[in-house]
């Protein structure tokens, strides 16, 4: 909320949510179009690679792949250094006078990140339980904390609908008053960004052609929902705004929660429902991310691959790739020692990077062709209006480093594919057979020379395995303990 209150108070929050929540919306539909006739873990690079020509499709492939690659890994890294500040808030509450030092945010940091780590090693096969207790939980949290916020809050003490609705104030970022709105718009969309990272648990559901589309937009179309009417009631007993951009470590819920609640201990009650969210995020996040670093490790696309592919037989986790996820972002957590403003520049670059990325069980119609304009040209306007810093005039402690992630990693993902690349990528390595495209006899037709499948007058088939009791031996994992992949043949053009 602080970047919102920051470039334009209420009107930014409020409005900002809104019109992002209708632009995920069509970004989720595109990519949930998409997937529906692609359902894999590889998701965004996979499918730049067979939506393309021939001539590009590798190149493409490469460069999506990274920037969701490192996408995924900005964006746990943000949830888990929110989740790391607010555990810090919450000993602010009860004790003004503690100032948490770098070291102690960076340090807790790293305890969030392992924590979240050992519970996907060890806690696998609970993680659809947790993702059950976590809708529960967030749905019972977002009700507790607007009734408690309303009934503690007095009529003299809450906003008016004229203030909720209408009032605009960008003077504390130092922007010009219109720009100020877009740049607030980056704590929306860091909100929306986790979508597409929904793809990279295709290898692990059941009838994902169908069930992870459906995640996507339904996902999108709930936290928008719930959004709004958590927002609204928040800005009606909304405290002095300065107070507010004045917490510790830039937080600003548990301030206003203990403001209005009128005690510490009741600040905290709130505070902890958070941290529980806070919590199932993270952990999810990390699983996503995981998965996609496997993905692309497989296909000898990260540096050391043979190492990032192994998975651990007994649990079914790509454990290697887990660590490799987390060991990146506790080093990018570094970046706080140098910069105060550092986690705008993780929600910056993760939300540049996850943005940059007919005949299907889930179709857009018609209206494909708009969805995808409104698309591209947010996506297009998010690369540039992410890396604005929040406030001006900016300090060396203030800036936006958003732009340094990405050009770091864009520097490592060139240099990589001059001295591996080039040579030896040839693309994501899933058979036709394995996404239900083509059938085993149609294969080993096109592997004996005596047939050529007619790809593009046939429509998937989805013949889906028992993706319920995967193994690490059966579908994709099993290419990382070494089956056979064989080339993919052109596919069905997506409209």
């Amino acid at each position: 909320m602080a970047i919102g209150l920051t470039d334009g108070g209420p009107v930014t929050v409020l409005y900002g949510w809104i019109i992002v929540s209708l632009i995920s919306l069509c970004i989720s539909a595109s990519l949930a179009e998409i997937c529906s006739v692609f359902p894999t873990s590889g998701g965004v690079y996979y499918w730049s690679h067979l939506l393309s020509t021939s001539e590009y499709a590798t190149i493409a492939s490469w460069i999506t792949g990274w920037l969701g690659l490192v996408g995924n890994w900005t964006v746990t890294l943000s949830i888990n250094f929110s989740f790391a500040l607010l555990i810090l808030c919450a000993i602010s509450t009860f004790d003004d006078t503690y100032v948490a030092k770098d070291w102690h945010i960076v340090l807790m940091f790293w305890a969030v990140m392992l924590m979240c780590m050992v519970i996907n090693i060890y806690g696998n096969k609970w993680l659809d339980k947790l993702n059950t207790i976590c809708i529960w939980w967030t749905c019972a949290s977002v009700i507790i904390i607007l009734i408690a916020l309303l009934s503690k809050s007095t009529k003299a003490e809450k906003r008016s609908g004229k203030y909720v609705f209408s009032h605009y104030d960008a003077t504390p970022s130092g922007w010009p008053s219109g720009w100020a709105f877009f740049v607030g718009l980056l704590q929306a969309a860091y909100t929306f960004t986790g979508y597409g990272m929904v793809a990279s648990m295709c290898d692990e559901v059941q009838n994902p052609e169908r069930e992870v589309p459906k995640a996507m937009v339904l996902s999108v179309a709930a936290a928008a929902v719930t959004g709004i009417i958590y927002i609204i009631p928040v800005l009606f007993v909304l405290p002095d705004i300065q107070m507010l951009l004045e917490a510790p470590l830039g937080q600003p819920i548990p301030v206003l929660f203990k403001e209005v609640m009128g005690s510490s201990g009741g600040g905290f009650g709130l505070l902890f429902l958070l941290l529980g969210i806070f919590l199932f995020s993270g952990v999810g996040s990390l699983t996503a991310a995981s998965r996609c670093t496997w993905a692309f490790a497989r296909d000898g696309a990260i540096p050391f691959s043979n190492i990032w592919v192994k998975v651990d037989k007994k649990r079914d986790v790509p454990v290697m790739a887990l660590l490799l996820s987390t060991v990146v972002d506790m080093v990018l957590g570094l970046i706080y020692f140098g910069s105060a403003a550092a986690f705008n520049a993780f929600t910056g670059c993760a939300t540049i990077c996850l943005e940059m990325v007919k005949d299907a069980p889930f179709s857009l119609g018609k209206f494909g062709y708009i969805i995808n304009v409104i698309t591209v040209i947010w996506i297009a306007f998010a690369v540039v209006l992410f890396t604005m810093p929040t406030a001006i005039p900016v300090t060396a402690s203030t800036m936006n480093y958003a732009s340094v992630v990405f050009a770091a990693f864009t520097m490592i993902s060139a240099i990589w594919y001059v001295i591996w690349g080039r040579a030896n990528y040839k693309g994501p390595k899933f058979t036709a057979v394995d996404l239900g495209f083509v059938t085993d006899s149609d294969t080993d037709a096109t592997a004996a020379g005596s047939v050529t499948p007619p790809m593009a007058e046939k429509k998937p088939q989805h013949q889906e395995p028992n993706r319920s009791s995967i193994t690490p031996t059966e579908g994709s994992l099993g290419l990382a303990l070494g089956e056979k992949a064989t080339p993919i043949p052109p596919m069905p053009t997506v409209s």
